[in-house]
Order: structure tokens, then sequence, then C-alpha cells
């Protein structure tokens, strides 16, 4: 019989810790817990886990910071913040560490679940096309090593900008949906009604690495009422 998946919990409020815990184990998943960031950091870099749930706001060392550490030791360790805060800004700053997913507290335990299974799906099931996008003379875009180059300088993506790229890159020949993204890259089911700007921020950041001019994109484009493109000629490596 497979094992159940392993969590591990870094949250300092006890009701929240162990209300979490006395949840996952309910649906199957083996959890273990830390009190401080310090702690976590130190489980969570055993590598032991099949996924992360960090609360931003811990003694010692903060999510954030966890998040950061791990992703430099591995890129694709599911990771999971939970924040207090929902600013713009706090998103951003969790997805640009590289977490695959951030739930602001309040939250619904059902949703929770339920993106908790889809970041655990995806982790173990995606793969990038080994290919090279090229938008334009000065532009292409690096799948494999999550980077792209543009005019002379590199920027480098999260994986999840990079699935992003390419989910648009294959099926350019039609705009592509918020939802029909939050399904093909974030695993979620099209009958749950998740309250995220997780693909119009991944968008945002995609644009400010890609395009001369991000208000004013060419290459990933927004059509109206419909969703967005990826216009681009491609060649394989």
């Amino acid at each position: 019989m497979k094992n159940s998946p392993s969590i591990l919990i870094v949250e300092d409020e006890q009701a929240i810790r162990e209300g979490l815990t006395d949840v996952l184990i309910y649906h199957g998943f083996h959890v273990e817990v830390a009190e401080d960031g310090l702690a976590g950091y130190d489980m969570a870099k055993s590598g032991r886990f099949d996924l992360l749930l960090l609360d931003v706001m811990v003694p010692h060392i903060n999510g954030f910071d966890i998040c950061k550490k791990i992703r430099e030791q591995d890129r694709n360790q599911a990771i999971i913040m939970l924040t207090a805060k929902s600013s713009d800004d706090d998103i951003i700053n969790g997805f640009q560490l590289g977490a695959d997913d951030y739930v602001a507290k309040p939250f619904s335990i059902t949703q929770l679940v339920l993106r908790i299974k889809a970041v655990l799906k995806r982790s173990v099931s995606e793969k990038l096309n080994n290919n090279i996008i090229v938008l334009d003379a000065c532009t292409k875009i690096d799948l494999q090593n999550l980077c792209v180059q543009k005019d002379g300088s590199e920027f480098s993506f999260t994986k999840r900008e990079a699935n992003v790229l390419a989910y648009l890159h294959q099926h350019n020949d039609k705009p592509i949906s918020r939802e029909a993204l939050l399904t093909a890259v974030w695993g979620y089911s099209p009958e749950l009604a998740v309250e995220t700007r997780t693909v119009d921020i991944h968008i945002a950041r995609i644009r400010k690495k890609i395009e001369v001019d991000a208000k004013s994109p060419k290459f990933l484009v927004t059509v109206r009422g419909a969703g967005y493109r990826l216009l681009s000629r491609s060649e394989d490596t």
C-alpha cells in the first residue's frame, strides 16, 4: 500500500497548528509540525516531506526565508504559504521565492485541502517541454533552464511561470482563460470555485520579464473576454 503523503506544518499559533494537524490527518496525510521557523527549516531541509505548509509570520526565520532557502536546494519541493496578509506585495513575494500557492487566513478548510491535493498532484506529474520559445530576434525563453534572454540580459523564471508559458505556447492558436490555466497549470478542478489572483499575478510577473513594456505587451497579450495568448515562433533544441 502506498504511504500517505507527508506534510510539514510550520505554524506558531497553537490553535491553528493543532486544528490543521487534526484536519490533515483526517484526510489521510502524515503530518509533522514545527512551532517556529528555525525548527521548521531544520526539518524541511531534510527533504523527507511531500509538501511544506509554511506560515509567513513565524519566529526566528519567517516563512518567506524558509521558502527561499528550500527553493535554493530543491526546485521541485511542493510549498504552500499561509498568510494573514493578502496584499499583492506579499503574494508576489511568495511566488517570486518559488512558492507553489498561497492561502490567506482565514481560510476554508475544504479549499485548503483541495489546494494541497492539487499541488501534490501537479508536483509529481508536471514536466516542462525541452524547447526554446523564440518571441523575436532579441527574446528567447529557455523552458528547461527556467530563464529568458532579452536584449542581452538574462532573467530567471519560477517553475510555475515556466509552466504557464509552456501551456500558453502549446495552445497558442487560441486565447486561454484564467479558469483553464488554473485547471491545467495549477491543477484545480473546474468545479472548484477558487478565489485567487494567482493567474493575474503570474501573468504580470512574466510580462515584466519578457516584454519591453509590460503595460503594452506584444507577446503575452490579453484577449478581452477570452483570456491570454502567447504570440511567438518556436524552434526545438
